[in-house]
């Protein structure tokens, strides 16, 4: 699905991120699986992630992130109509951690749900906050992406150990003068849903009883190699502009050469890429707000900056959004 944004601008009016204290090298990687630094940085680009604390859940990357946001959009917690968390490594299954993460934050009235859809979760939910405002059904929103995704991993698979890392971003969604998002294009592909995903987790028994993330590489790469640039150009045609108007170009942060490639592939140069995948790895519904963040804080993120963002992950899914920047967000920190 596609759409151009009509009706009131909606924008990020704050931003926030957080990511756990403990950094893992890739060298630290290399004492527990057969690797080595060099394997690992020449293939994915990543040095180095964060990785939780036995204490940390979901809704304690969540909170500070959240609360980082709404501080810098100048919002309590009780302003906040609608809180979404796009997540696959929730605190638990139920109670949602929207829901706790909602009662931290003072937001008594607001409606609170996690949303499913892999490392694509922060661009749905951008998207389904974007609707709510739009049609009226709030007057702002706070979106959440982050994950714990090291707690779902098999630390002797060097295939998957090696990839990803833990954090958190948010960002507050409200109505604006001008600017803010022109438009979404969004997609999955249920037949490639095998390729990445996470046995024993739901209702449906594992045969082999892992319960730990299982990845095709080989399958993935292809996929995200074609949708992070199939999905950006269907979203700049949908809302009239072209790959030159870009100003800030914000990729999920899953592997260097993937992103090197849709750069390519788009015609965007390297100095409107944010990269950060070699500080954190693959962050999930993390990746982008926690790009954003870094964007915002080197001075890239100011107002009339036109920002393409694009995400894919387990589903498969893919979601792009285009958006004129509103507000300055400089500051957003760790």
């Amino acid at each position: 699905m596609r759409s151009r944004a009509a009706g009131h601008p909606i924008s990020i009016t704050g931003l926030g991120c957080y990511v756990p204290e403990r950094v893992l090298t890739n060298d630290e990687i290399a004492g527990i699986v057969d690797t080595s630094d060099e394997w690992i940085s020449s293939r994915t680009g990543i040095r180095e992630r964060r990785v939780a604390a036995e204490h940390e859940a979901m809704s304690d990357l969540a909170l500070p992130a959240a609360r980082q946001a709404l501080e810098q959009a100048g919002v309590r917690g009780s302003d906040v109509d609608v809180i979404i968390v796009a997540t696959v490594t929730p605190d638990m299954a139920f109670p949602a951690t929207a829901a706790l993460l909602a009662d931290e934050l003072g937001s008594a009235d607001a409606a609170a749900y996690d949303l499913s859809a892999g490392c694509t979760g922060f661009m749905y939910a951008l998207a389904q906050a974007y609707g709510m405002l739009a049609g009226g059904l709030a007057e702002r929103a706070l979106v959440v992406g982050g994950d714990i995704l090291t707690r779902i991993l098999d630390w002797t698979d060097r295939s998957t150990l090696v990839l990803f890392g833990d954090g958190a971003g948010a960002v507050v969604l409200e109505r604006v003068e001008s600017g803010g998002f022109l438009g979404f294009e969004l997609g999955a592909d249920g037949g490639g849903g095998m390729e990445l995903t996470l046995p024993g987790s739901g209702s449906r028994i594992s045969e082999n009883g892992s319960r730990y993330l299982t990845m095709n590489g080989r399958e993935v790469f292809k996929f995200a190699t074609r949708v992070l640039v199939s999905s950006a150009e269907a979203v700049l045609e949908e809302c009239g502009k072209r790959v030159g108007d870009v100003d800030v170009y914000v990729p999920h942060q899953a592997n260097v050469r993937i992103i090197d490639h849709a750069a390519r592939k788009l015609g965007i140069p390297e100095e409107k890429v944010v990269v950060n995948v070699d500080r954190y790895g693959n962050t999930s519904s993390g990746s982008i707000p926690l790009a954003l963040a870094d964007a915002a804080g080197d001075g890239r993120l100011k107002p009339g900056k036109l920002v393409l963002m694009t995400g894919m992950g387990a589903g498969l899914t893919w979601g792009s959004a285009l958006i004129e920047w509103t507000h300055d967000t400089n500051g957003a920190g760790r």
